[in-house]
C-alpha cells in the first residue's frame, strides 16, 4: 500500500462521497484519477483489505431487532453449524473463537419472533442445542476509523 491507498481507506471509511461520481470525487479529493481510484479499490477488495463497501444504518431505529448469540459447538459439529447459520441472510457476522461458546454470530430481523424462530430452526438442523440469545439493553454506539495516514 502506498500514501494514496492510505489516504483513499482513511476517506472511504466514514466520509464516502454520495454523489453521482463518487469515485471521480475520491480521485479529486486524492489527487488521483477516476480510472485510478477503481483501480486501487479493485486491488484492495483482491487483497482482502476492504471486505465492502456499502451504507451502515442503524437498524434499531429503522424497526429491526438484532440480538448477539453464542452457541456452543462440539468440534464435529462446527462445520455444518456455520454452514446453516451462513444461510440465512439476516446473519450479519459469524466467528469462530476459543471459548466455551465458540460460535458466536448476529442477527438483524424485521423482529425478535424471526430470529427466535431462526434461533430454533438452527437448532433443529444442527442438533446444537446450546445457544444464547443475547439481545442488547442498552447500545453505546462508537465510531470506529482506522488512521492509516
Amino acid at each position: 500500500m502506498d500514501d494514496i491507498d492510505r489516504k483513499l481507506l482513511n476517506v472511504i471509511q466514514s466520509d464516502f462521497p454520495i454523489t453521482k461520481r463518487p469515485y471521480k470525487d475520491l480521485g479529486a479529493r486524492l489527487d488521483c484519477s477516476e480510472d485510478g481510484i477503481f483501480e486501487r479499490i479493485g486491488r484492495l477488495k483482491k487483497e482482502g483489505i476492504i471486505r465492502r463497501i456499502g451504507g451502515n444504518f442503524d437498524s434499531q431505529r429503522l424497526g429491526f431487532a438484532t440480538t448477539l448469540c453464542a452457541a456452543n459447538v462440539p468440534d464435529d459439529k462446527i462445520d455444518r453449524f456455520m454452514e446453516v447459520v451462513n444461510r440465512y441472510p439476516e446473519v450479519t457476522h459469524n466467528y469462530l473463537r476459543d471459548h466455551q461458546y465458540n460460535i458466536w454470530f448476529t442477527f438483524v430481523a424485521p423482529n425478535m419472533k424471526v430470529i427466535d424462530r431462526y434461533i430454533e430452526e438452527i437448532i433443529e438442523y444442527t442438533g446444537v442445542k446450546e445457544i444464547l440469545n443475547l439481545p442488547a439493553v442498552r447500545t453505546f454506539k462508537i465510531l470506529v476509523d482506522f488512521d492509516l495516514a
